[in-house]
């Protein structure tokens, strides 16, 4: 048992406290006595945890957590497509597969308040919250058909190198291609940003085609737009297939749709829920900027005050003080929906989007719970795949897979 921190974090957004020095204040200890507190090898002490109640205001078994790094054994048929899932976040390409067929046996996942949002909706899945460098895939071995997960964008040295499987050791795609290598999947997916594919002008991605063909799978690879599969906003993914040589499977990129989604389909009916808001300066420069409008938009001073140096620098700078409109999808969100560089603003009104708005931009279903405070929710969700991208990407996995099967 141990204090969580990210329900901890979620009862201090609740409260207006902003920071852990803030609580510690309010404890009446130092930061260092609050930092222990927060330590997973902390034992809690009663009195401490009464007076943490007391200023966050909730039941000790709000804030309190057992480990939960046990792995469940998930019950699988010979009829189930069966999948591991990497670097699974919170939860968006895991939801868009399950809602496709597949049954996930494992989702390997580091980051704590990903880890609380995976159990928080799916308490039967097993969630491996732990260091994937520490995580043995060998128990899988010729057991699974699909290993999935989008690693993070790494380059490569190339000097000296042939552009092997031991020259990425110590990046996380080299974790993702020993997964493949132990586990021995039918086919695997792999989704990145669309830079990768000209990163390092391109020798990133040749590098990871290699590594990934030597390991036994041809490959193939296209860029999809999100707005063009159900997705109310333009993130462009590129999505990369392998299948085993030695099976006859065949996989088909899902059809994009003529038209792209709109915001205004995206999120209607969108209910209510918390989100940040713009600074008292940045909410009069954007109410001066209209639906679909950015920084062009604006009187040639302000732009100049606003923007400041990258005023002047090249490019084409359209996600700076950008508000989008209805008729379009929205522009790819980040993490921090207020960062000045790339601005995402209400169509109507001057605030960011709130954190049920961008779950729907994202295509999250209203229920799916977004676990510790605002900027981690906003976090997850700005890293996420989009669900019913994913969802039909799953869909084409699941077709592969069963023509082999069948």
């Amino acid at each position: 048992m141990y204090l969580s921190r990210i329900k901890i974090k979620e009862s201090m957004d609740h409260m207006n406290i902003k920071t852990y020095t803030e609580l510690a204040d309010h404890l009446g200890i130092s930061k260092n006595q609050l930092s222990l507190m927060l330590s997973e090898n902390y034992n809690p002490l009663k009195s401490r945890i009464e007076e943490l109640c007391k200023v966050l205001q909730v039941p000790p078994n709000e804030i309190l957590d057992f480990d939960t790094k046990t792995e469940k054994a998930i019950p699988v048929t010979d009829s189930d497509v069966t999948n591991i899932e990497l670097f699974a976040g919170a939860g968006g390409l895991a939801l868009g597969l399950e809602k496709a067929g597949l049954k996930t046996v494992e989702h390997v996942e580091f980051d704590k308040a990903c880890c609380e949002t995976l159990h928080a909706n799916r308490p039967d899945w097993n969630v491996v919250c732990n260091d994937i460098h520490k995580v043995d895939f060998s128990q899988y071995r010729d057991k699974i058909d699909i290993v999935t997960g989008g690693f993070p964008c790494q380059a490569f040295s190339y000097a000296g190198k042939k552009l092997g499987f031991d020259d990425t050791r110590g990046t996380l795609f080299h974790e993702y291609a020993r997964c493949i290598k132990e586990v021995h999947p039918k086919m695997f997916m792999a989704e990145n940003v669309r830079g990768l594919a000209s990163h390092d002008k391109g020798r990133t991605l040749k590098t990871i085609i290699t590594v990934l063909e030597a390991l036994g799978y041809h490959t193939q690879q296209q860029i999809l737009n999100a707005a063009y599969y159900g997705v109310g906003q333009k993130r462009e993914r590129l999505v990369i297939i392998g299948i085993r040589n030695d099976l006859d499977l065949q996989f088909t990129y899902p059809k994009p749709e003529k038209e792209m989604t709109t915001l205004r389909t995206a999120l209607k009916d969108c209910p209510a829920s918390n989100g940040t808001e713009y600074s008292e300066r940045k909410k009069k420069v954007l109410a001066m900027v209209p639906p679909g409008g950015c920084w062009v938009d604006l009187p040639e001073d302000v732009a100049k005050s606003y923007m400041g140096k990258s005023y002047y620098s090249g490019g084409g700078r359209r996600g700076m003080a950008r508000r989008i409109s209805w008729d379009e999808p929205c522009l790819t969100l980040t993490c921090s929906p207020s960062q000045k560089q790339t601005e995402r603003c209400h169509p109507e009104e001057t605030r960011p989007f709130t954190v049920r708005e961008e779950a729907r931009i994202q295509s999250f279903p209203d229920d799916w719970v977004f676990c510790g405070g605002i900027g981690d929710q906003y976090k997850q969700i700005g890293n996420a795949v989009p669900v019913e991208m994913a969802r039909r990407i799953g869909v084409q996995l699941v077709k592969a897979i069963r023509s082999e099967k069948s």
